[in-house]
């Protein structure tokens, strides 16, 4: 499991573009997210930099925390 630091999101729908972004990656992916944190979990086998760049793709920056 990995966290990312996703300073420009606040809402549901930041988190679902996240997670569709995330989940078009890696289909069986578990995301967890931290609103007030601004963080979110990815519980996925993939690499951090492909689920990094896939959070990226869909309009916001992360960075592993």
């Amino acid at each position: 499991m990995i966290t990312f630091n996703v300073p420009t999101m606040h809402c549901g729908k930041c988190s679902a573009k996240i997670k569709a972004a995330v989940q078009n990656l890696d289909p069986t992916a578990l995301l967890t997210f931290d609103m007030q944190a601004r963080t979110v979990e990815v519980d996925s086998a993939d690499p951090v930099e492909d689920l990094a760049q896939a959070i990226t793709a869909s309009g916001f920056e992360a960075t592993p925390a």
